[in-house]
């Protein structure tokens, strides 16, 4: 083991040792320090939304170089990327109805590699699909952030369908991984570029969830009045929050991985 190793092995170690609650405080005061160096940094928070979808780009293009030069779809969820599709085909709609700029031609990009994600695991690399492991059904996700969408949604001057459509695809894309977190418990072990991907979700959705607080903070609060009125505007934020909380226990995973130069990921019982 070198030198420079040893203090990070060392701190890998002692947090290891420590109990949920003092891990708990510790990824939220990364988190708040992560937020300080974006908000230190980074001129115009908007840029961070943008770069949350370019990452999540990324993440995209690994799963197409995995298919099309592995040949395998082995530890990928074809639900995930299902959720996935159908949430980006909401927000292109209501981003072509509500609001046409730069985010409409990321998310026509981001739908058309995961549409052929989608028809690779389908028909080109069934016999790889690990159909026994993907096995949290769709309704379980799909039907709850319905409901959640008919119930709480923006209050605009759009077409009621729109608002609750826009609602739909905010609560949806919070949960669109679950699956794909579900295969790899199941599994245990991740090869590379689908922890890769996974963890480019994890940036991305860290990225996000800062866009989203910064602008709040720089607002003053009236960020959340602009976006309407009773439970959707802190719906909106806690969804953000929900998708990074989501996958953070995975990133601690993957780092830790790299940090000891695996090239998979192995997970514990229970870490999503």
């Amino acid at each position: 083991m070198t030198v420079t190793k040893r203090p990070i092995y060392a701190a890998t170690k002692w947090l290891r040792r420590q109990p949920p609650k003092i891990k708990l405080f510790l990824a939220v005061l990364a988190g708040l320090i992560a937020l300080l160096f974006l908000r230190m940094v980074v001129e115009d928070h908007d840029n961070l939304f943008i770069a949350a979808e370019l990452v999540h780009a990324v993440g995209i293009c690994l799963l197409i170089y995995k298919l099309a030069q592995e040949k395998t779809c082995a530890g990928l969820s074809l639900k995930s990327q299902e959720l996935t599709a159908i949430f980006l085909a909401v927000r292109l709609y209501c981003s072509f109805v509500m609001e046409y700029d730069i985010h409409t031609l990321l998310d026509s990009a981001t739908l058309a590699t995961t549409l052929w994600v989608i028809y690779m695991i389908r028909f080109k690399l069934k016999s790889s699909y690990m159909d026994d492991k993907d096995n949290l059904a769709i309704y379980y996700v799909v039907v709850p952030c319905a409901v959640l969408s008919l119930l709480i949604h923006p209050k605009t001057q759009h077409l009621a369908i729109n608002q609750i459509l826009w609602a739909f695809c905010v609560y949806l894309e919070a949960v669109s991984v679950l699956p794909q977190l579900q295969v790899m418990q199941n599994t245990k072990i991740v090869e590379p570029f689908t922890a890769h991907y996974v963890f480019a979700l994890g940036i991305a959705r860290f990225l996000s969830c800062a866009h989203w607080v910064l602008q709040v903070i720089d607002s003053r609060g009236q960020l959340l009045t602009a976006l309407g009125y009773g439970l959707w505007p802190s719906l909106v934020l806690v969804s953000e929050i929900i998708q990074t909380f989501i996958l953070a226990d995975f990133c601690y995973y993957y780092i830790k991985s790299l940090v000891g130069g695996q090239l998979v990921v192995r997970l514990p019982s229970g870490v999503v």
